[in-house]
């Protein structure tokens, strides 16, 4: 931005610096000096004072010349890039929305700096811009990408039974089956996307609670025993915990947490005597809560985006799974409403690790 309003106005960046102008008031001064002495010399012939009056008396001229030159300097330069900066100042007020209508520049360099400024802070925006319309973009292919497929299905399912298929008892009932899973699949990404909507504008209230975290995940791996045994997976403890461990936080949500990930290492697990481990550590002020499977992994490249909405690492796989997409995303989103970390660690063929913290009551 600096470097067009150079071009546009035809100002050297060097002439808006505080010490060039003071150089140029120092050779405007000495030059003077030499020029007054130089035609007294002339005039007269010969200098009749002593040298150390004279040299006093061409000191105090110098300094009486610096500083005329100096201010005649500064107030020509800055008169000229006053409307500059007015114009900048400007647009600082009206995208601040700030009450700032007092140019509160005194010199150059001053104006130099708020140029310098803005312009940081222009680059700084119009980079946040870019990646947010990137991000925007693909945001937005994703979810009718997501849509399209539960849409496509229920129009062939339906097609296929007005075409017919309605009288056929081997097929109505079936697609029709079909088609109500893909209505469902279409419901539960909706209903995601509100959520992930309300928890980005604050419009989720967090209820904080006491409860018992372990209570809690006996109920959600008990809920989802047959998933797992479906997969020939296996849900356990780390290790036995006898006494309950009380912590602070929405007890609802949470439960949503536990559920999206203690689901997801069910569904991405290994094939074939699948393990999903659930462990509590202290922490000292807050309880980190582990979960954990013995699948495939996740690859170093994917890992730092898998809490991103839509984002998947197998995408083929993903979708036939029936997930929405969004589960990791929801989590990310519901521990950071609680002030709290979520993260995860994962070692190709070895396995995944999501852990996340709460605090303690």
């Amino acid at each position: 931005m600096f470097h067009r309003l150079k071009k546009i106005f035809a100002i050297d960046r060097r002439i808006l610096s505080f010490s060039d102008s003071r150089r140029i008031a120092v050779v405007i001064a000495f030059l003077a000096v030499v020029f007054l002495l130089v035609v007294r010399f002339i005039l007269y012939e010969t200098i009749s004072l002593p040298w150390f009056k004279l040299l006093g008396m061409a000191t105090a001229l110098w300094v009486f010349l610096f500083l005329g030159a100096y201010y005649l300097i500064e107030r020509f330069i800055y008169d000229r890039i006053r409307v500059i900066y007015k114009s900048i100042h400007r647009l600082k007020v009206d995208k601040n929305i700030q009450p700032r209508h007092v140019i509160k520049a005194t010199s150059i360099a001053d104006v130099q700096r708020e140029v310098e400024e803005w312009s940081t802070e222009y680059n700084a925006e119009m980079d946040q811009l870019r990646s947010l319309e990137n991000y925007r973009r693909e945001y937005i292919g994703n979810i009718s990408h997501e849509l399209k497929t539960p849409i496509f299905n229920i129009q062939g399912y339906i097609s296929t039974l007005l075409d017919g298929g309605l009288e056929d008892k081997g097929i109505n009932r079936s697609y029709l089956v079909k088609a109500d899973k893909s209505i469902s699949r279409m419901i539960a990404i909706i209903d995601d996307l509100e959520t992930i909507s309300q928890l980005e504008s604050n419009q989720l209230t967090i209820k904080s609670e006491r409860f018992d975290i372990i209570t809690l995940a006996r109920e959600i791996m008990e809920s989802l025993e047959m998933k797992a045994k479906e997969r020939n997976s296996t849900i356990y403890f780390g290790r036995e915990y006898d006494k309950p461990i009380f912590v602070m936080a929405d007890r609802l949500r949470i439960s949503q947490v536990f559920s999206n990930l203690t689901e997801n290492a069910i569904k991405y697990g290994s094939g074939k005597d699948g393990r999903v481990k659930v462990g509590f550590y202290d922490m000292d002020e807050v309880l980190l809560i582990e979960v954990t499977d013995n699948g495939p992994g996740i690859s170093q490249h994917d890992l730092p985006r898998i809490f991103e909405r839509f984002y998947r690492t197998d995408k083929s796989r993903s979708r036939q799974e029936g997930g929405t997409g969004l589960g990791l995303a929801i989590v990310k989103h519901i521990i950071e409403a609680h002030k709290q970390s979520v993260s995860a660690r994962s070692t190709l063929g070895v396995g995944t690790t999501f852990s996340f913290t709460l605090k303690k009551a």
